[in-house]
């Protein structure tokens, strides 16, 4: 295995994630940083609470073929799925903590669906529909994203997944609650320091 090329790949998988998509829209079109909006998050759901619907579906579009972008990157430099599985790792990181955005990213729910798509086509579409009708009827982003994810590990399971892959799943997962309780806890510190 090339070992040069290997790390270069996972070096732009983390590259491609840090693109900060919601920051770049907030300030071109609007004239202002969406991190000092709403509740400072830099991802589709704040976008969306800001501007409008069209301006959450731009971002979670961009930010979901930002995940396909490094999974696509991964195949074409032939890294084995270990390889791979760390680029969607690195492609998630990237979005969470950009190195263009001072490491103030979003929580990573559209750039691991982006992955999940890449890796797992056919049970991120049914995931992909299970969000879409429950938002619909719940109008709860975290509820439908819960089931629709929990739908995705069980088919891999039951598929007979490797070890391996299920704990690249659980891991990705947890990246999104684990970001979640970040950037909660970080706000609860600065409203402290002004109070």
């Amino acid at each position: 295995m090339n070992w040069m090329l290997f790390w270069v790949t996972l070096m732009m998988a983390y590259l491609i994630g840090s693109f900060p998509t919601a920051l770049v829209y907030s300030r071109i079109w609007h004239g202002v940083d969406i991190r000092t909006l709403g509740d400072g998050n830099m991802g589709a759901r704040n976008t969306k609470r800001q501007f409008g619907m069209k301006a959450g579906v731009f971002v979670a579009f961009t930010d979901i073929l930002k995940g396909i972008a490094a999974m696509y990157l991964a195949a074409l430099a032939d890294l084995p799925l270990e390889g791979k599985l760390a680029a969607g790792v690195l492609v998630i990181l990237g979005h969470d903590f950009p190195i263009f955005a001072h490491f103030k990213g979003g929580q990573g729910f559209a750039t691991t669906s982006g992955v999940f798509i890449y890796l797992f086509p056919i049970p991120a579409a049914i995931g992909g529909m299970i969000y879409a009708v429950l938002m619909l009827l719940t109008h709860n982003s975290d509820l439908a994203a819960s089931l629709a994810m929990g739908q995705l590990f069980l088919y891999q399971l039951f598929s007979g997944a490797s070890l391996l892959v299920m704990a690249f799943i659980v891991l990705t997962l947890l990246f999104v609650p684990l970001k979640q309780w970040m950037d909660k806890s970080r706000r609860q510190i600065i409203l402290q320091e002004h109070s």
